[in-house]
């Protein structure tokens, strides 16, 4: 890949590692927020579901607008929008304040999922887009490596009130790099004025486009997997395998390390075998690995070397699936791109949470339970694919 491109997936990268961050840091203090704030640990969790909801909903007003207004502007507002939010999340007296500001977040948070990847497909198609979308994915990844432990340290000299402050200065950083080191990648002459009439044709294109919807849908079970680690692994490694706080941070970073690693593998194997045979291989690959999973904790087998270890190679898997899923979604529709990225992430979100309600009726907080959960995700990933696949046997 050629550097100037190489620079803007790595600045792309840093912008998208905003949410997750704005998530992952903030789950240990989810103790801490119920004690100060007088609710319980489940009230707390309902500052992580107002973010999750907006979030994926609001991906769909920053798609058109960044059709609209070119790139740069939509990521703008939307971290004016964080940066306010999370100041008034650090300052919430009660419970209801802290979940609309949560909310908030999400709002702006979301123009950082939706935008930097019709960036990419402004400056790249096929295996080179593909590559920048592993590079964005190196700084995506190691949020969940970083943003716990970093989480952990800062409850050491503070408070949860103070991990907002952090993500503050992190917002301050990142517009920052809009403004000033990020170049506008969509030309006057190709920005589409909003029109509802526009995008409701646009929506149906896209939802009847069997190819979209099934790549679609294959990012979003597979990001649906790790939203349901992240509902029960910090009950699984801390209370069935005893890990300390400091200890499921490490625990929680092995599903990123796998992730990150094989993600800078996917555009050279893209390049070389098809973006075609490597989902379909990859996404197999996921399935295999946590059916295989769950049957040995089926068995009794589910000790933290075995879970930890099986989730690392099922993860790895879906560094490849992701990304390559990503950028052959939006292949086909260069012309509405960014709106093709906000449904494609509105989608993906709400299947998230979806999935999350659904495997909470049978999830119970133990290691089966959760790679049970993680193996139906995974089918229905593998599922989705199949539909998506073109006419042609990819192996």
């Amino acid at each position: 890949m050629r550097d100037p491109l190489f620079r803007m997936a790595l600045i792309l990268g840093l912008l998208s590692a905003v949410g997750p961050f704005a998530i992952d840091m903030y789950l240990p203090a989810l103790p801490q927020v119920a004690e100060d704030l007088g609710t319980t640990e489940a009230g707390a969790a309902l500052t992580l579901t107002s973010y999750f909801i907006v979030f994926g909903f609001a991906q769909m007003i920053y798609g058109p607008m960044a059709d609209a207004l070119g790139r740069k502007r939509p990521m703008m507002i939307g971290l004016a929008i964080f940066l306010a939010a999370t100041i008034a999340s650090a300052l919430a007296p009660d419970l209801s304040w802290l979940i609309a500001a949560r909310g908030a977040q999400g709002l702006g948070a979301a123009s950082l999922m939706a935008v930097p990847r019709a960036v990419i497909r402004d400056k790249a198609s096929g295996p080179e887009a593909a590559r920048m979308m592993a590079a964005v994915m190196i700084v995506i990844s190691i949020s969940p490596m970083l943003a716990p432990m970093t989480g952990s340290l800062i409850l050491l000299w503070g408070g949860w009130r103070e991990i907002f402050a952090v993500l503050a200065v992190a917002s301050l950083i990142s517009l920052s790099l809009v403004i000033f080191a990020l170049p506008e990648t969509l030309a006057t002459e190709d920005r589409r004025p909003v029109r509802l009439a526009a995008m409701i044709s646009g929506a149906g294109r896209l939802l009847s486009d069997r190819r979209f919807m099934g790549l679609t849908m294959v990012g979003g079970f597979g990001m649906a997997s790790f939203f349901v680690f992240l509902a029960a692994a910090s009950f699984v490694y801390t209370r069935e395998f005893g890990l300390s706080p400091t200890g499921f941070s490490i625990a929680f970073a092995v599903n990123a390390v796998g992730f990150f690693s094989a993600s800078q593998l996917a555009g050279k194997l893209c390049q070389r075998y098809g973006m075609d045979r490597v989902i379909w291989l990859a996404i197999s690959g996921f399935l295999v690995t946590t059916l295989g999973l769950s049957l040995v904790a089926w068995l009794g087998g589910s000790t933290l070397v075995v879970v930890a270890a099986g989730l690392f190679l099922a993860n790895a898997c879906l560094g490849l699936v992701i990304p390559t899923a990503a950028v052959m979604s939006l292949d086909p529709h260069p012309d509405i791109a960014g709106l093709a990225s906000s449904l494609g992430g509105t989608l993906q979100m709400l299947t998230g949470g979806l999935m999350i309600a659904v495997t909470g009726l049978f999830l119970e907080n133990t290691a089966l339970s959760m790679v049970l959960a993680i193996a139906l995700c995974a089918a229905l990933a593998w599922l989705s694919a199949l539909l998506s696949r073109p006419d042609r046997q990819l192996a």
